[in-house]
């Protein structure tokens, strides 16, 4: 097993535990399973944590976590739910592991979250992006993500992103943008 390169969320972890400036105020964009919402609520202060699905939101509920705000919509919604400043944005495109695969991110949501989302970060904040691109929705996202944080200024935005080169079956990428 490597240590390094190893999935994308773990690596997305580290670099916001050792990368991060303030641990204020995170969002995870895509609950999913929750994983990122218990790291992101076990390192910052308040999280807003979004997902279109309800069965997601009520399953990560019974873990009755005090710091982290459940938000059943899309994170393209940031702005009518966040009104502070954010220190961390985490997304993990795709599916709900285990949930039905045929609801996935769209590739226009996640622009506009990610629009929307950059307009709410801190100085020095932290947004990470593992996209999934082993479907068809994943490969839209994949070229649209990309080709927006391209083109992202270089004097306001660094942009980095972790491709795994030896591995098969269009694995997984992450982005990580850091808010100068």
């Amino acid at each position: 097993m490597y240590r390094y390169v190893t999935d994308v969320s773990k690596l997305s972890h580290y670099i916001i535990r050792e990368f991060c400036i303030n641990f204020n105020i995170a969002v995870d964009a895509t609950l999913g399973n929750g994983h990122d919402s218990d790291f992101l609520g076990e390192n910052f202060s308040k999280v807003y944590a979004f997902d279109i699905q309800k069965q997601a939101i009520d399953k990560y509920k019974e873990k009755n976590k005090s710091n982290v705000c459940l938000i059943n919509d899309s994170h393209e919604n940031f702005d009518e739910y966040i009104k502070e400043k954010v220190d961390c944005i985490m997304y993990n495109l795709g599916f709900l592991p285990g949930g039905d695969k045929e609801i996935t991110t769209k590739w226009q949501s996640t622009l506009r979250s990610l629009e929307t989302g950059l307009d709410v970060l801190e100085k020095g904040a932290l947004v990470t992006i593992a996209i999934y691109r082993g479907h068809e929705e994943g490969k839209k996202e994949e070229e649209v993500v990309l080709n927006y944080v391209k083109n992202l200024p270089k004097n306001k935005y660094g942009v980095i992103v972790h491709s795994f080169l030896n591995r098969d079956n269009n694995p997984p990428l992450l982005v990580v943008i850091e808010k100068k």
